[in-house]
C-alpha cells in the first residue's frame, strides 16, 4: 500500500511520543520507508534507539552533530519526504512554525520541505483550546498545513477533555488517504446513514436497529478517492469523520428534505440509511401514561426517499440498500424496478454478521440491467470499496 514512499516522522516532546513507536511499526508494514527526526526533549520520553530500530534508518536529533554521510542533512530529509508527519504535535512545535521559527533539525527541515506536512496535535485540553494556540493551527490551515484531529478522553494530566494525540491506526490511515488513487476528484456524492425516529411522545420514539456503520464506511471512502462528500445521518453513536460535512437529522421527512436541499447538484446519490416507512399519525405533546388494556397508535406513511428522488433524477447516479428477511432477491429487484435506481446492495439482516450494528456484511449487488454479484463476509469498509468501483464505472 505504501510500498517506495518516503515519509520522514517528526517527534517531539509530548507523553504521546510513545505512540509514535506504533505509528512508525504500522508504516513499515505498510512497506513505508521512514526517517524519523527528534526534538532533544522527545528523546527525554522514548529513545533514539527505539526508532532507529523500527525504522532501520538512522534517527537525526542534534542539527550539529558530526555527519553520518556528507549531505546537508535538513535539506536531504526535506527533499526526500512525500509525506511529512508530525505526531505528536506540541503547542510549541505548531507555534514555531507558524511564527517561521527554524532553531533544531526538526523545525529547520520542515521549513525547508515541499513535500505535505501533517501535524497529530496532542496537548493538554486548555492548551488546545488556547485562542493563541487556535490562532496558530489556523494560520497554518490557510497555507495548506494539514491537522489530523486529536481525541477527546482523559488525558496523561488527569484532565478530561480534547487534546489526546489521535490513535497510530487513524494516524496510519489518514496518511494511507493521500496516496489513494483521485478517482472520484470533482464529483459530489450524497450518502446518507443510520436510522431515522420518529416521536410518539416527549419521552418515546420509534426507530430501527441501524447502526450507520455502512453509510459512513462509504462516506469516508469517498472522501479518499476526492469527492466532495455530504453524510446525511440519522441519530448514530458514530464520530463525526474528518474533512466530511455531516448534517444530522431526526425524522424520514428531514432526512429527505436535507437530500433535496443539494439534489440537483450532486453526481452520485448512495442513500444507505435505513429510514422508517411509517410515523405516528398523532404525536402527544404530553407523556402519554400507562393505562389498563392496550395502546393503540395510528401509523401512516412516510415518503419513499429514494422512489421521490428516482422520479426527479437527471444525470445522478442512484443507489439503494435493500435490508431484507426474506425474498431478498425478487424484493431488491423490485426496488431497481419501482425507485429507478442504478443499482442496489442488498443483505439478508437475519444472517450472523451481515446485518445492522454489525461490523461485517455479506451482500449481493444487482444493477438495473440484472446483473447479480454476490459477496462473501467482509468488513463494511471493504464493501465501501466495491460500491464505490461500481460507482466509478458508471460515472466513466
Amino acid at each position: 500500500m505504501l510500498s517506495n514512499v518516503n515519509i520522514v516522522l517528526g517527534v517531539t516532546g509530548g507523553i504521546a511520543a510513545y505512540k509514535a513507536v506504533d505509528v512508525v511499526s504500522r508504516l513499515k508494514k505498510l512497506g513505508a520507508n521512514v526517517d524519523v527526526i527528534m526534538t532533544k526533549s522527545a528523546t527525554k520520553f522514548v529513545t533514539p534507539l527505539t526508532f532507529q530500530s523500527l525504522s532501520q534508518n538512522l534517527v537525526t536529533v542534534d542539527m550539529f552533530a558530526e555527519p553520518k554521510k556528507w549531505e546537508v542533512e535538513h535539506i536531504s530529509l526535506a527533499q526526500k519526504a512525500d509525506i511529512f508527519l508530525v505526531a505528536p504535535a506540541t503547542a510549541n512545535i505548531i507555534g514555531k512554525i507558524a511564527n517561521g521559527i527554524a532553531d533544531d533539525m526538526l523545525t529547520t527541515t520542515i521549513m525547508a520541505t515541499k513535500a505535505k506536512v501533517i501535524f497529530a496535535p496532542a496537548m493538554n485540553t486548555n492548551m488546545y483550546r488556547n485562542p493563541i494556540f487556535k490562532e496558530n493551527m489556523e494560520k497554518l490551515k490557510t497555507l495548506g498545513y494539514e491537522f489530523i484531529k486529536p481525541a477527546s478522553g482523559r488525558l496523561a494530566c488527569g484532565d478530561y477533555g480534547e487534546g489526546k494525540m489521535a490513535e497510530p491506526a487513524d494516524i496510519v490511515e489518514y496518511i494511507k488517504m493521500h496516496f489513494t488513487k483521485r478517482t472520484l476528484l470533482n464529483k459530489k456524492i450524497v450518502v446518507t446513514a443510520g436510522p431515522t425516529i420518529e416521536k410518539i411522545d416527549p419521552v418515546r420514539y420509534i426507530t430501527n436497529f441501524s447502526s450507520g456503520k455502512m453509510g459512513y464506511a462509504i462516506a469516508i471512502e469517498a472522501k479518499k478517492r476526492g469527492a466532495d462528500v455530504i453524510l446525511i445521518s440519522g441519530p448514530t453513536n458514530l464520530d463525526k469523520p474528518d474533512g466530511i460535512k455531516v448534517i444530522n437529522v431526526n425524522t424520514t421527512i428531514e432526512m429527505l428534505k436535507a437530500i433535496e436541499e443539494y439534489f440537483d447538484e450532486i453526481d452520485v446519490l448512495i442513500k444507505a440509511a435505513a429510514p422508517l416507512d411509517y410515523r405516528p399519525e398523532v404525536v402527544s405533546d404530553k407523556k402519554i401514561k400507562k393505562q389498563d388494556g392496550s395502546l393503540n397508535i395510528k401509523l401512516v406513511r412516510n415518503p419513499d426517499i429514494l422512489a421521490y428522488f428516482g422520479k426527479l433524477k437527471k444525470k445522478q447516479i442512484l443507489v439503494g440498500f435493500a435490508a431484507e428477511t426474506n425474498d431478498v432477491i425478487e424484493n431488491a429487484i423490485k426496488k431497481i424496478r419501482n425507485k429507478n435506481l442504478d443499482f442496489i446492495v442488498a443483505n439478508d439482516v437475519t444472517v450472523k454478521n451481515a446485518g445492522f450494528r454489525s461490523n461485517t456484511n455479506i451482500a449481493t449487488i444487482i444493477d438495473n440491467k440484472g446483473n447479480v454479484n454476490d459477496y462473501p463476509q467482509m468488513s463494511k469498509e471493504e464493501l465501501a470499496k466495491i460500491i464505490l468501483d461500481r460507482v466509478e464505472e458508471l460515472l466513466s
